[in-house]
C-alpha cells in the first residue's frame, strides 16, 4: 500500500472527508469541492471551471495521481473533465484543483462538499527516448485511426 500524504489549504474546511473509496474494491478515491466564502459553482453548458479541494498532496517518488470524471456525474449531467486524465506529478506541492467542464444541455451547480472527481494512484515509469534511423515493422504498421476495424 503507498501513502499519500496530505495537507489542508490555510482557509480549507477542516469539516470536509479527505479523499476517500467509497467502496472495498474502487480504483479512484472521490475528491470533493471545497468552496471557502462560495455556496456553489454555476457551469452552464459548454463552460468550465477550476474547482478547489482545499488539498496539497505529497506523492512518493514513483507514483503519480490521476485525476478522472465520476461516471455517474459524466452519464447523468454532462460533467466531465476536459484534460481527461488529468496528472499530479510526484514533485507538485501546489494547491489540488479540479477542472471541471460542463459538456451536458443544463446548467450544472457544484456545491460546496459535493465529490466532484476521483483520484487514482498509479506508478509511473520514466523512458529513456532514444533517436534511430528506422523504426522495427509491424502487422499493423502506420495505419491510423480506425486501421484495426470499425470507429
Amino acid at each position: 500500500m503507498v501513502t499519500i500524504r496530505i495537507t489542508r489549504e490555510a482557509n480549507a474546511d477542516p469539516d470536509l472527508p479527505l479523499p476517500s473509496y467509497e467502496t472495498a474494491g474502487a480504483a479512484g478515491a472521490d475528491l470533493r469541492a471545497d468552496l471557502p466564502g462560495r455556496t456553489s459553482v454555476v457551469l452552464e453548458p459548454g463552460t468550465r471551471a477550476l474547482v478547489p479541494t482545499g488539498l496539497r498532496v505529497e506523492i512518493p517518488d514513483g507514483y503519480e495521481i490521476q485525476i478522472r470524471p465520476r461516471s455517474g456525474l459524466a452519464l447523468k449531467h454532462g460533467i466531465t473533465l476536459p484534460n481527461t486524465p488529468g496528472t499530479i506529478d510526484s514533485d507538485y506541492r501546489g494547491p489540488l484543483g479540479v477542472i471541471v467542464l460542463n459538456a451536458g444541455q443544463e446548467r450544472f451547480e457544484i456545491t460546496h462538499g459535493d465529490r466532484i472527481a476521483q483520484m487514482v494512484v498509479a506508478p509511473v515509469l520514466q523512458a529513456q527516448f532514444e533517436l534511430v534511423e528506422a523504426l522495427s515493422e509491424t502487422t499493423r504498421g502506420s495505419g491510423g485511426f480506425g486501421s484495426t476495424g470499425r470507429g
